[in-house]
């Protein structure tokens, strides 16, 4: 029986290709939005033609108690999670001078509170199963920081500490937890940049080129699959050698 694996943020981009990369690797998948329905229940079809099951579950993840009905719903529609994907998350970049209050808060409770809401509901049946792989989406910007995004490079060096702790607590329990730590990857954020901008940012790159959301989802997938059971607390950055040591 195909294990199910649940992605947060999972109607677009790089939650998008994470959920049909799992799909192709013979999981079930649930795919979480907030408010791309259309794009979910379109993505949901796709992956059933990929010939395994799939369902659109609606939930603010940065929401505890929206969390918690989340994974109910899933399992009563599905199975119990086995495989958790955190890759809900959003930017509200500016100077910390110029930085909101709300705009620190929301970006640090999409970001970092969600892993922490989801990971800790997908732990109660991935205890009783001892089997399970979380992994968390951070990035470059948590290991190296990034002018304008405070509040971003926060949130996701903060899950990097936060796989890390999973990993120490749960690895005698069959469950791993590791990060995926993408660079600069051609999504719909990075969409309004101009072509010389862009032309740029590759040339700083050591393999020469942006990365595609397909790129971090064959990480991913890596990191779910039987074969990486031996492998936790790590993070794998996807990112062209942009921060290699």
């Amino acid at each position: 029986m195909a294990r199910l694996a649940l992605v947060t943020g999972a109607a677009r981009g790089i939650g998008r290709a994470i959920a049909l990369e799992l799909a192709r690797n013979s999981f079930d998948v649930a795919v979480n939005f907030n408010h791309s329905a259309e794009a979910a229940e379109a993505l949901v079809k796709e992956i059933e033609a990929l010939g395994v099951r799939a369902g659109a579950f609606q939930a603010d993840v940065s929401d505890s108690k929206q969390a918690e009905e989340l994974f109910r719903k899933v399992r009563e529609a599905l199975d119990p999670v086995g495989v958790l994907v955190n890759n809900a998350g959003i930017t509200r970049d500016t100077l910390l001078m110029r930085m909101k209050p709300e705009d620190w808060d929301a970006v640090l409770s999409t970001n970092l509170n969600s892993a922490f809401y989801c990971t800790k509901e997908a732990l109660r049946d991935m205890a009783r199963a001892r089997w399970g792989r979380i992994v968390t989406i951070s990035s470059v910007v948590g290991l190296t920081g990034n002018a304008g995004q405070a509040n971003y490079a926060a949130s996701k060096a903060g899950l990097i500490g936060f796989t890390k702790s999973i990993a120490r607590e749960y690895a005698a329990r069959g469950i791993t937890a590791n990060a995926v730590a993408p660079g600069f990857i051609d999504t719909s954020m990075t969409e309004v940049l101009k072509d010389d901008v862009k032309a740029v940012i590759a040339a700083q790159i050591p393999a020469g080129h942006i990365g595609a959301p397909e790129d971090v989802a064959r990480a991913v997938a890596f990191f779910a699959r039987e074969e990486s059971s031996y492998i936790t607390g790590q993070v794998l950055a996807v990112d062209g050698g942009m921060t290699m040591c």
